[in-house]
């Protein structure tokens, strides 16, 4: 009978024999990303907007921006990993289009890795994914947000919800939109699950995404999950695009 530590050693032993490169320099690394790469790129302190998490200039005087604290969306939180902006992004895009789906426990420690990094934390009730139009879905073959939101649900002890969320109608992709059509694009483009809609009064509610651009599709998912009775909504993304990006 094989036992559990001669399994793990049997993989340590095979993960030995075959080499490995950074996702991000492709110089040799039994890791994702290297060491190197992940301090030159990922532990950067930046004061980020509390609310959006684009990044805030120097000594603000609040912990929000300006556009939110005069036009604040649904969402009360976001937490973001980096700036999607190379060569960072490079790793979205791997995961997304050419899937490399090796990348999403590495992108679900990282998220892990911010939100325990944060001051007063509170975790929310459940965790959700951005839910992908059936059409997209069937062309991919899997939503890489949900993928992200299983590993890091388990990480935090928290539930996750596949089903809570759901498309009500394809929409176009946003990043191929300008900024103007966005908010039209994704009006009413989402659901919430019937038999679910009760148990939303007075939840925290986490949802995961990949890349947050202008915030306009999580706003309107936050704007339907408090019409629902969700206390708050927080949005754990990956890479938050800086606004001369998009």
């Amino acid at each position: 009978m094989i036992t559990d530590k001669l399994k793990m050693a049997w993989k340590r032993g095979l993960a030995a024999l075959i080499p490995n490169s950074c996702a991000l320099c492709r110089l040799d690394s039994s890791e994702v990303v290297c060491r190197a790469c992940h301090a030159r790129y990922f532990q950067t302190v930046q004061t980020r907007c509390l609310q959006c998490a684009l990044p805030l200039p120097p000594a603000s005087a609040s912990p929000r921006c300006g556009d939110c604290l005069s036009n604040p969306p649904a969402f009360d939180y976001t937490l973001s990993v980096c700036d999607y902006a190379a060569p960072q992004d490079q790793l979205v895009l791997s995961l997304k289009f050419a899937h490399q789906l090796a990348l999403v426990p590495w992108f679900a420690g990282m998220l892990r890795d911010s939100i325990l990094q944060q001051q007063g934390l509170e975790l929310p009730d459940l965790l959700c994914a951005v839910p992908l139009g059936k059409d997209r879905l069937a062309e991919r073959g899997f939503n890489q947000a949900w993928e992200i939101t299983l590993p890091l649900a388990k990480h935090l002890g928290i539930a996750a919800n596949m089903h809570l969320l759901q498309r009500s109608r394809n929409t176009a992709m946003q990043s191929s939109l300008p900024n103007a059509a966005r908010a039209r694009n994704v009006k009413n483009a989402f659901c919430i699950d019937e038999s679910q809609q009760e148990s939303l009064r007075g939840m925290h509610v986490g949802i995961v995404d990949d890349v947050m651009t202008t915030g306009m599709t999580l706003h309107e998912i936050a704007t339907m999950l408090k019409r629902y009775g969700a206390a708050k909504v927080t949005a754990y993304v990956f890479a938050r695009t800086l606004p001369h990006i998009h």
